[in-house]
């Protein structure tokens, strides 16, 4: 059975670079053949909104179409 890393993303996006370190940790966990699962939660449901971040819903599909599964 293959393990899979579950990253938790729960903060706004323009107060903390935490959505694109999390979406560069799942980049790299996907490149090794990781199993993936992003949670966003609270505010961190923000950061994946169209027009919410720079590019960072395009990163988001980029990484679902390469295996990362997401749960709101």
């Amino acid at each position: 059975m293959q393990r899979e890393i579950v990253m938790f993303l729960s903060t706004t996006p323009y107060s903390f670079e935490n959505t694109h370190t999390i979406f560069k940790l799942a980049d790299a966990a996907l490149k090794k053949g990781q199993k993936v699962r992003l949670i966003a939660s609270g505010d961190g449901v923000f950061s994946i909104v169209k027009g919410q971040v720079p590019r960072a819903l395009s990163a988001l599909e980029d990484l679902v179409g390469r295996g990362l599964k997401v749960d709101i």
